[in-house]
Order: structure tokens, then C-alpha cells, then sequence
């Protein structure tokens, strides 16, 4: 009778020329799982792994992404402050909602569902009127610079991205202006 194995180990055996391991072979593999052999092949097929990898860098364009929709929640709390300031509002609400979308397209990362809403820290202006807009044109002047400095020192598949989102927020800072 011969000892076969589901995995061919390449040696035939002399009685009959099939494939299978020898009986020294399995000997061998007894001896090594008596003396605590196994261990150290097994730790290679992440039984023994713990998932002590840490966590993955966050992506620089992360704060991007969270200004944008910082910005879209400023400026529709602004609106629900001063409804006749929705013609020159919405559109650059609607816009810094689309560079968010795309910021996290762009990361890989999936925008929660639904629309994007504003952020826990867009309160109800205070204000309305002239000085609503002016707080919303220095913010967009923040946002803007931050967008280019972004910009700046990106690699050259998100550049182009990042300078389209930094001359929008200079064309919000003078639609605001």
C-alpha cells in the first residue's frame, strides 16, 4: 500500500511509480510538528498576525475636503441668515459642494450619503448683510490660499485639481467683493 498525498511533492515511490511522499519525508514533518516546528511557517499566513499595522497615513488633501464643505456650510447657514443673498450665494455654496465631491473622489474616500452637508462648525451668522459678506469674502480668501499652497507642493495628477479649486475661491472673493 502506498501513502499518497492531494499534494505532489514531485518524488515517485519504486513500487509503482506514483507520486507521493516517502516515509522519511513524513517522519521528518512529524518530528518537526513534535519539536514545535510549525509555528514559524504558519506566522507567515497571518495566523499568529495581530493587525498591529498601524492605521494608513491620512491623505494630505484631507483639510481640502473639510474646508470645502466648511465653506459650503458657512455659506448656506448665510443664506438661511439673509435669503436675499441667494442669487450670489448658491452658486458658490453649490461649488465648494462639487470640489468636496471631487477632492474625495480624488482620495478614494466615499462621501457619506446623501448630500453633503454643512460641517458641525457652520453656526448661524450673527450678522447680515454687508459684514455676512465680508466674513464670507476673508474666508474665501483663507480658503483660497490654503487651496494654493495645497497646490504648491502637490504631485502633478492632483496640481491641476487643486489650482482649479484655488482660482474658484479667488473668483468667489471677488463675486463677494
Amino acid at each position: 500500500m502506498v501513502l499518497t498525498c492531494p499534494v505532489a511533492t514531485g518524488r515517485t515511490t519504486q513500487r509503482d511509480e506514483t507520486t507521493g511522499h516517502s516515509r522519511r519525508n513524513l517522519l521528518r514533518a512529524g518530528a518537526l510538528l513534535a519539536l514545535g516546528g510549525a509555528p514559524a511557517p504558519l506566522a507567515g499566513c497571518d495566523l499568529f498576525d495581530r493587525g498591529d499595522d498601524p492605521p494608513p497615513a491620512p491623505d494630505p488633501l484631507e483639510p481640502l475636503v473639510a474646508g470645502a464643505l466648511e465653506l459650503a456650510g458657512r455659506h448656506r447657514a448665510a443664506l438661511a441668515a439673509d435669503p436675499g443673498l441667494a442669487e450670489r450665494l448658491t452658486p458658490i455654496a453649490e461649488a465648494h459642494e462639487a470640489h468636496a465631491a471631487e477632492l474625495r473622489r480624488v482620495i478614494g474616500r466615499t462621501p457619506p450619503s446623501g448630500s453633503p452637508s454643512p460641517t458641525p462648525g457652520a453656526s448661524a451668522p450673527t450678522t447680515t448683510g454687508a459684514a455676512l459678506v465680508a466674513e464670507l469674502r476673508a474666508a474665501e480668501r483663507t480658503g483660497q490660499v490654503a487651496a494654493a499652497k495645497a497646490c504648491a507642493t502637490a504631485p502633478a495628477e492632483r496640481a491641476a485639481l487643486l489650482g482649479s479649486i484655488a482660482a474658484a475661491r479667488a473668483t468667489h472673493v471677488e463675486v463677494l467683493g
